[in-house]
């Protein structure tokens, strides 16, 4: 937690490095614990706990910028810091394009409580948190004969931010955070071992599922059983909702202003541009009550509000910071997205298979890249084979791959299945015609 003396230091800290010759400061003041309990066949394995704190400190001196972090948080001990921080930006080159946002986008408050920050975060028993780990152990112990190890875990933790800017903006944050897992191993034909996982996380102790991890982390090995390759050829591509952010991620990550400012984006200059098909409808929404990721601010201090990314697969934004927006010549926007949303279709996983000739449904991926500049991928992929609307094989050791602009194109379906507990909330999704590779 952050106390108003940490508060006041790191006031004290802004003011003291504009007084000793900086034109600006951005600071930032965090706080962040964690605790973790891992079994191994139900029994104590590893037990974590981890706390830290400390302060960055950005400094702007003629025309030049340097950013440092501490975390000795001790009036003497940052005076030294702040004054060797600013000697040392002084031999770095000018960069005009360091400047902190305009104050007219600063978050100015007023707003309601995101509730994402569980008050009885400190007194949980500690009992209790290790009966969650064993629990899911005990789901699994026992249940079947190929079982070679399970390995459960229960994990929780606090984060607290606290963000000043000389030129008007002051911020906190503070969120929680509780996990159950359970990872499963199987003895399979020959040398195959396969293995599947299952977890639940929530933002609130009370709102975390603790029953039912383990079994289903069984259920979802024992379907791996007799994995194999099957012809290469198109398919219809089902990936659920578990993994289906995978195949986001990278379309996000081409969003960003430092890719575009570096030119190593593949969706460069495509802003308005339709890069993917009708039902890829995609919302930044920061401001979900009770929603992991939401928050009023980003890292600047500038104000998030709800923001189209992908309409009808038309690309309406970038994620352009400060910097890169002057480095680039454009309006900025927001640093990142908060809380994204796709458009939910209305059928299950289950309904997205039944209407699948023949596919892959995907539940895994297992390595692989993307080039951030031309969008070509290729991605190792677990999963099943559809036919005539029921997955039937498993398979395994099977290749994926294509252009994430192609992909995205050929997106035919969308479900309604988005897993809430996430800042990614993406559901299955159904792709046409996608290469595999395999026997």
């Amino acid at each position: 937690m952050i106390t108003d003396n940490n508060k006041k230091l790191a006031q004290w800290a802004m003011d003291y490095a504009l007084k000793n010759g900086c034109r600006a400061v951005k600071l930032a003041l965090y706080s962040n614990s964690n605790a973790s309990f891992e079994l191994r066949d139900g029994k104590m394995d590893r037990l974590q706990q981890a706390s830290e704190s400390g302060l960055s400190i950005s400094l702007y001196v003629d025309g030049k910028y340097g950013s440092y972090s501490t975390n000795r948080l001790d009036k003497k001990e940052l005076e030294s810091f702040i004054k060797n921080g600013i000697d040392s930006t002084r031999y770095l080159a000018v960069d005009e394009a360091r400047v902190l946002p305009d104050t007219s986008r600063y978050y100015k408050g007023g707003k309601p409580d995101l509730q994402l920050f569980d008050e009885r975060f400190e007194t949980i028993n500690p009992d209790d948190k290790v009966a969650g780990a064993r629990a899911a152990a005990e789901e699994v112990l026992g249940k079947d004969s190929r079982v070679i190890s399970v390995s459960t875990s229960y994990g929780d933790g606090e984060n607290s931010s606290y963000r000043l800017m000389s030129n008007g903006f002051e911020g906190e944050s503070k969120s929680t955070w509780f996990s159950v897992s359970a990872d499963v191993a199987l003895r399979g034909e020959g040398e195959a071992r396969p293995s599947s996982y299952w977890y639940d996380s929530a933002l609130f102790y009370d709102k975390l599922v603790k029953s039912g991890i383990g079994a289903t982390a069984l259920e979802r090995a024992l379907r791996k059983l007799g994995q194999k390759k099957v012809a290469s050829g198109k398919y219809t591509m089902v990936v659920d909702s578990v993994n289906s952010s995978s195949l986001l991620r990278p379309m996000l990550s081409a969003l960003y202003g430092s890719a575009l400012q570096q030119k190593n984006s593949f969706l460069l200059d495509k802003l308005n541009a339709k890069v993917g098909g009708g039902l890829l409808n995609l919302m930044d929404e920061p401001h979900i009550i009770g929603a992991r990721g939401a928050r009023y601010f980003d890292s600047e201090g500038v104000a998030t509000e709800p923001r189209p990314i992908f309409e009808d697969g038309v690309l309406k934004t970038y994620f352009i910071d400060t910097y890169n927006s002057r480095k680039m010549g454009v309006e900025p926007t927001v640093d990142s997205p908060s809380l994204l949303v796709l458009k939910p279709g209305n059928k299950d996983l289950n309904g997205l298979v039944a209407d699948v000739r023949k596919g892959i449904l995907v539940t895994g991926f297992n390595g692989g890249n993307c080039n951030s500049s031309s969008g070509d991928f290729s991605y190792g992929i677990e999963g099943f084979l559809i036919e005539n609307g029921k997955p039937t094989r498993p398979i395994s050791e099977m290749n994926v791959t294509g252009n994430m602009i192609t992909l995205w194109a050929s997106l035919s379906a969308v479900g309604n299945d988005p897993r809430l507990s996430s800042s990614w909330r993406i559901p299955s999704l159904v792709f046409e015609d996608v290469d595999f590779s395999g026997l």
